[in-house]
């Protein structure tokens, strides 16, 4: 995997472990050569994994729409950084140039993503691993209810078991790279009549 989305939050939260999983990553980016792709703020998390990036001599692109120019800080220190009209543009070229998304704490936009991510993985349009690096447990309540769709018929197994979760960094990164996507089924569409 040479470039990787990660989808934070623009809050640091309250805990430290918070900020110290995404120094963490950013250092583990950089010293195994790979690009971060992210959202371009050097608020929260955001700023957090972008600057230990760049602090190790790693590569970091920020992708932000011209419209939250004004509303995030945009981080000015980046590799690269890239503007688009729109947040789903902007997703686009997110999924454009990544391997894989990695997904950190955050709130309503990171779930999003997250999701999107999933979703995109769900209908065949992309077959990159989509993983949760769920430090503290913040993303057990997250995980609770994709089992209850699955045990209430609204999801598949199947697509349940594409997201990959991990509480350390190196166990992640193994089953990212051992992430091997659903086969797609094919359905015969029959009309009702």
């Amino acid at each position: 995997m040479k470039s990787i989305t990660v989808f934070c939050g623009s809050s640091a939260g309250f805990q430290n472990v918070y900020q110290n999983i995404a120094t963490e990553l950013g250092v583990f980016f950089a010293k195994n050569n790979i690009e971060l792709i992210y959202g371009a703020g050097k608020v929260g998390l955001m700023g957090i994994i972008a600057d230990a990036v760049l602090n190790n001599n790693g590569k970091v692109t920020g992708i932000i729409p011209e419209l939250l120019k004004k509303e995030e800080v945009v981080h000015t220190g980046l590799t690269q950084t890239l503007f688009t009209k729109t947040m789903s543009e902007r997703k686009v070229l997110m999924s454009k140039m990544t391997d894989a998304y990695v997904i950190l704490p955050g709130g309503f936009g990171t779930l999003d993503e997250l999701f999107e991510a999933l979703t995109l993985q769900q209908l065949h349009i992309e077959q990159k691993p989509v993983g949760i690096l769920n430090i503290n447990g913040f993303f057990d309540a997250t995980l609770q209810q994709l089992d209850v769709m699955v045990r209430e018929g609204f999801l598949k197994p199947q697509n349940r078991e594409m997201l990959v979760v991990d509480i350390t960094i190196e166990g992640l990164f193994t089953k990212l790279k051992n992430y091997k996507a659903p086969q797609k089924t094919h359905v015969i569409n029959k009309v009702v009549k």
